[in-house]
């Protein structure tokens, strides 16, 4: 067991981030323009670092494998971004935000990045709106906030379902005003493969031109990587299908330590697997828990008439329906955490309550809001005795006006109209709170690389808060890694240009040549999706929303054989020098083989309970109701001593060891 320095500052949380700010080393400007950094990624978090340093001066080269930054994953989040700003006098505050998230992921977060994190959320909401992303507003033109899971206060900022999208267009605009200015050069079909290191620090990058099939050496005095999570490696999730662990992977081969690979969160609120032959899932908007309300059936009989079809939900009664989350956690009802509310929905399931034809549904339902809202708009529009229609019309109107594009989705999807009868909804994969150890720098343990956004583990421990995803992303974007990332350049201010014709880089390129030489002339039997899919399979049976010690070590077992097999028996059409999506489907299925055993792993080692990792031996007779009961109540509680991060030398996996008086839900 040895230590890593976190190089997080002394003192008080409060002032840790302003101290620290104020006695850093800094570059000035002209030296910025002597130095490059290499941005792999351009989602929120990679195209506002890429914005950002560029108008700080530094020369910024983009990387994307999409064909333009703005289809990078980020556009898909719906449901909005949190703040500390406290315009709903609710009693918010940096500090009740600060606590939410680290209470939200079971105290496994670093406090003090949680912090820094809580303390710049109110200046993303200032940069973006002076960028024009049109957040909701109240009837007065303020911004309007509403509610996500896990908090007692309203603080989420957000534009209809679609704020992921109009937060990723203000950051492209940015990036874009900095590509007309010559600093950020741009590769859109590119993929990283590789990292280059030169005496130990990262240099650059070897990409493939997936257009040409061109291998390219690309060299920086910095290389961040913000490319996202790895949900895909379930095969089924609700992230784009390109989305991958590849350079995560790569620097995590080269030296970067992993953290908490097997905290991965299972969103609640996902239209249902439909079939074997869907290759992905569609989120619906934690936003929705502000006005839906789920339930199943309190009868078998009820449910099974309504899966052959003899009933629908809205003939159910009230007294016929179990709100199971209402009935278990009054003081959040619908709105308790992500994995809280996945398991929760997976219980009713697996005890026979599924509404649909697998059993793998819960309802969430709009009557009552549509109901109340329409009572409230007849009053302000002062019309009396209001019949049922006009209370049903002035209600869905405003259920429309806040969630109109998700409810559209929703109907095209599953062509049933969710004004008139409940959405169907599932857990599914969705986000991963594990990733790249970095320290408080963001910096990971190669020295010169960094890693922000969802590639990182730092903010979230065990499960993350909705809409804190937007919030890091942007955060460390934004306003973190361009103070951090000085600190470390000023070093470089003389090094001038790095060269790319060295023994580094040539070991690195043929490294990536020799593997896509092998997919190519590997003529074996099974396409990439054969082996993704029963890597998936895999993941979501043995470690997905409950876990257990056999099943963990079956895992283990079947994953590197199934590794083992791919190498041997996996078939790659085309050739190197084309477009070929299954070559490049073929690396990135690859290094998720190997990252699926190294998940398994981790949760096999960790013997407990919190939040995404839920181990069904550690649980009590009561459950999660026992361990949850902390939602009922917000106590006290307090760190003892520094915290310190221990690198488990058993397969390299890095805890972050903090201790706490109270650690776990009671």
């Amino acid at each position: 067991m040895s230590v890593l320095d976190s190089k997080v500052p002394k003192g008080p949380l409060k002032t840790k981030w302003t101290d620290y700010k104020n006695h850093i080393d800094l570059v000035n400007p002209a030296n910025k323009r002597n130095i490059d950094v290499i941005v792999v990624g351009t989602g929120l978090a990679g195209g506002s670092a890429a914005a950002t340093l560029a108008e700080l001066g530094y020369n910024v080269k983009t990387f994307c494998y999409q064909d333009s930054p703005r289809r990078a994953h980020s556009i898909a989040a719906q449901g909005g971004i949190n703040a500390a700003k406290n315009y709903q006098g609710d009693g918010d505050s940096t500090y009740r935000l600060f606590y939410d998230t680290v209470k939200g992921g079971d105290y496994r977060s670093r406090e003090a990045n949680v912090y820094r994190l809580a303390e710049v959320s109110g200046n993303i909401i200032d940069q973006c709106v002076a960028q024009g992303v049109p957040f909701a507003r109240d009837y007065g033109g303020l911004l309007d906030n509403r509610s996500f899971g896990g908090v007692l206060v309203s603080r989420t900022f957000y534009a209809k379902g679609q704020t992921g999208q109009q937060l990723l267009l203000g950051a492209y605009s940015a990036m874009n005003r900095q590509i007309a200015r010559g600093k950020i050069t741009s590769f859109n079909r590119h993929e990283m493969l590789d990292v280059v290191k030169v005496n130990g620090k990262a240099r650059g990058i070897i990409a493939r031109n997936l257009v040409t099939g061109e291998i390219e050496r690309h060299s920086a005095h910095a290389v961040v990587i913000a490319s996202g999570g790895y949900g895909n490696v379930y095969f089924l999730s609700t992230n784009a299908m390109g989305s991958n662990v590849t350079a995560s992977w790569k620097i995590h081969k080269k030296g970067a330590f992993f953290a908490n690979p097997c905290y991965t969160q299972i969103h609640p609120t996902c239209i249902p697997r439909s079939g074997d032959y869907q290759s992905k899932l569609t989120l619906m908007s934690e936003s929705l828990r502000n006005d839906g309300r789920i339930w199943v059936p309190k009868n078998m009989e009820d449910v099974m008439a309504i899966r052959e079809g003899k009933k629908k939900p809205t003939d159910l009664s009230e007294d016929e329906r179990d709100y199971y989350l209402e009935r278990r956690y009054p003081a959040f009802g619908n709105l308790v955490p992500r994995d809280v509310a996945s398991r929760a929905a997976k219980e009713r399931c697996d005890a026979g309550y599924g509404v649909n034809a697998t059993g793998e549904a819960v309802y969430l339902d709009f009557a009552s809001s549509i109901q109340r809202y329409g009572i409230e708009q007849a009053k302000i529009h002062n019309i009396e005795n209001a019949s049922k229609e006009k209370i049903y019309e002035l209600g869905a109107a405003i259920v429309k006006a806040k969630y109109g594009n998700l409810f559209q989705m929703y109907e095209k999807i599953v062509d049933q109209d969710p004004y008139k009868t409940p959405m169907m909804i599932y857990p599914a994969v969705h986000y991963t709170m594990g990733g790249v150890w970095v320290d408080y720098n963001l910096m990971t343990t190669i020295p010169g690389c960094y890693a922000i956004g969802e590639a990182n583990f730092s903010d979230h421990g065990a499960n993350r808060l909705g809409a804190s995803a937007l919030m890091q992303g942007l955060a460390d974007g934004y306003f973190v890694l361009p103070y951090t990332i000085g600190d470390y350049l000023s070093h470089d201010i003389r090094t001038g240009k790095i060269p790319t014709d060295t023994p580094e880089f040539d070991a690195a390129e043929k490294e990536v040549t020799d593997r896509i030489e092998f997919f190519i002339n590997n003529k074996g039997e099974h396409s990439v999706d054969y082996y993704h899919k029963k890597l998936g399979k895999i993941m979501w049976d043995k470690c997905g929303m409950s876990r257990n010690a056999e099943g963990l070590k079956t895992a283990i077992d079947e994953i590197s054989a199934l590794r083992k097999d791919f190498w041997k028996n996996v078939n790659v059409p085309g050739t190197t020098t084309e477009y070929n999506e299954q070559l490049a489907k073929a690396g990135r299925v690859a290094d998720f083989l190997e990252l699926g055993e190294l998940f398994a792993k981790d949760a096999l080692v960790r013997e407990e309970s919190a939040g995404g990792h839920f181990r069904e031996e550690h649980q009590t007779e009561d459950g999660e109701a026992k361990r949850l009961k902390e939602f009922q109540f917000v106590s006290a509680w307090e760190y003892k001593g520094e915290p310190k991060d221990a690198v488990l030398h058993k397969e390299e996996l890095v805890y972050e060891n903090i201790e706490v008086k109270e650690r776990s839900y009671k």
